[in-house]
């Protein structure tokens, strides 16, 4: 078999390191809640390897790039239509999957972001993602209020899993190495399963909040709801990195009030 040649259209980085190919197969820790792990973007297979020695797992392989496709097609004939050639931005996940699964991955930098915004999109049967992103990425996800790496990433993803910021990587240990660090995160599904508010204005506010971030929500959110309708609830003087998810659900749980009262 000849060796997959890595695409810069794809953002393709192979990682090489397999104690760190194990580590990151490791960072999946809830196994008892789901029986299906997909792999997104498994190029040569060095996650893919260790995933199938898992006999507690039923790993599935998605990779849009055609050759990688046919070396694992000959790498691994034992998959056959766990092996998906296309897209996992456009794949219909709950067709594969109608009940809990994991998804991990050595992901794409150019569509880290989607693939987050994905994996929320179907919250309900995503138990679990370990994934390695570009570090500043990795790090806004995990990010806290109050600081400048906090964000709308930040905010939806803590709304709905605990994150854990596991390790970074440095560009030595990919071929070809990116000039950029990258990180490792854990999300692991938490208790909620709807937010206590209306989670479409939630979703509206927050984008809208961080869209403009270096305005007071009062003059943010003037597109979500009329400042004449606003009070002077404290939350509409800050600014939306100032405000925790639990502030930002009263908020949507405020807004909705006053839509309602006008």
């Amino acid at each position: 078999m000849s060796l997959v040649k890595a695409k810069k259209h794809l953002g393709q980085h192979f990682l090489t390191d397999k104690k760190i190919a194990e580590k990151i197969v490791n960072g999946l820790i809830h196994t008892d809640q789901y029986r299906q792990v997909l792999e997104v973007g498994p190029g040569m297979g060095i996650l893919s390897d260790i995933l199938l020695e898992r006999e507690n797992l039923e790993t599935f392989l998605i990779d849009i790039d055609v050759e990688s496709y046919h070396f694992l097609q000959q790498k691994y004939p034992q998959l056959g239509d766990r092996l998906i050639n296309g897209d996992f931005l456009k794949l219909d996940l709950t067709s594969i999957f109608p009940g809990k699964f994991a998804v991990i991955g050595n992901f794409p930098y150019n569509i880290s972001s989607q693939i987050l915004f994905k994996i929320l999109e179907h919250r309900d049967n995503v138990v679990e993602m370990v994934g390695m992103f570009q570090k500043e990425v990795a790090e806004r996800c995990a990010a806290k209020s109050g600081t400048k790496e906090y964000g709308i990433l930040s905010v939806l993803i803590q709304a709905y899993y605990d994150i854990d910021y596991l390790f970074t990587v440095k560009p030595g240990t990919f071929n070809p190495p990116p000039k950029v660090n990258s990180g490792v995160i854990r999300l692991s599904r938490n208790q909620t399963e709807t937010l206590p508010c209306d989670e479409k204005l939630f979703w509206r506010t927050v984008k809208a909040g961080f869209n403009q971030r270096r305005k007071t929500l009062r003059n943010a959110l003037s597109g979500t709801i009329k400042k004449e309708q606003m009070d002077q609830h404290p939350f509409f003087d800050k600014r939306a990195e100032q405000l925790s998810v639990a502030d930002f659900i009263e908020l949507t749980q405020h807004l909705s009030q006053l839509m309602l009262a006008s």
